[in-house]
């Protein structure tokens, strides 16, 4: 498996958070974490990130153990995030933004290589590559938040909510660009509301309750489990 989690728990202060989960991402997958608000699972990708330490338990990506391994440094193993709420730099233009995500030096040596990647997959930013990116739509901020990510030439991008707070319309287009990250290369790890939209793009998934994991499988066969379809799909 490329990304393992074996028995994590996570908290905040005293607070535990996460209980006892573990998941796999193997090289290739789109894999999504659904669960109702305050299940955990931003504190989960946040773990995965390295955003927060694991009180318990084992996360290695590639084999490696990345429990001890600092925030900073995950990046350059080749793990990017994109977190909730975008969190761009709003009085930065988007290519400025942009260029962040390739700060490491070997990210930076395909600079050119990876923004023309970024604006093939999204137009709209190359024609707005020096506006600012707080003048931007919330469509397009997302935009700027995956293209961020994938300039630093990850292996596994998480995200975080990509749908929260967007239009209807744009919602779709922002799953067709998710499914468009693995067919580049690149592994996904994906935790969402929208539960019919993460289980369509998703190889397997994780249902998360109250911090930890209550079932998982294939989304087919969650999507005939009763619990699934009373609790979040209202059926």
């Amino acid at each position: 498996m490329l990304l393992e989690a074996r028995n994590l728990h996570v908290g905040y202060g005293d607070a535990t958070a996460i209980w006892d989960v573990s998941l796999d991402v193997d090289a290739g997958e789109i894999v999504s974490v659904i669960g109702p608000n305050g299940a955990g699972k931003t504190t989960l990708i946040n773990a995965m990130a390295g955003l927060l330490r694991c009180r318990k338990g084992e996360l290695r990506f590639d084999g490696a153990d990345m429990t001890c391994v600092r925030a900073y440094d995950y990046c350059g193993h080749g793990i990017a995030l994109v977190p909730e709420g975008r969190r761009l730099f709003v009085k930065m233009s988007v290519e400025e933004n942009l260029e962040l995500g390739c700060y490491l030096a070997a990210a930076r040596a395909h600079r050119q290589e990876s923004l023309e990647r970024v604006y093939g997959l999204f137009p709209v930013l190359r024609d707005k590559r020096r506006q600012l990116a707080g003048e931007l739509s919330g469509g397009q901020q997302q935009m700027v938040a995956i293209g961020r990510a994938l300039m630093a030439r990850p292996r596994i991008v998480l995200f975080d909510e990509p749908s929260l707070g967007l239009a209807p319309t744009i919602v779709d287009d922002m799953f067709d660009i998710i499914m468009r990250v693995r067919q580049d290369g690149a592994a996904v790890l994906l935790v969402e509301q929208n539960v019919l939209k993460a289980l369509d793009v998703a190889d397997r998934a994780y249902v998360l309750e109250q911090g930890r994991i209550v079932s998982t499988g294939l989304p087919a066969d969650l999507l005939k489990q009763p619990h699934i379809r009373e609790a979040y799909l209202g059926v």
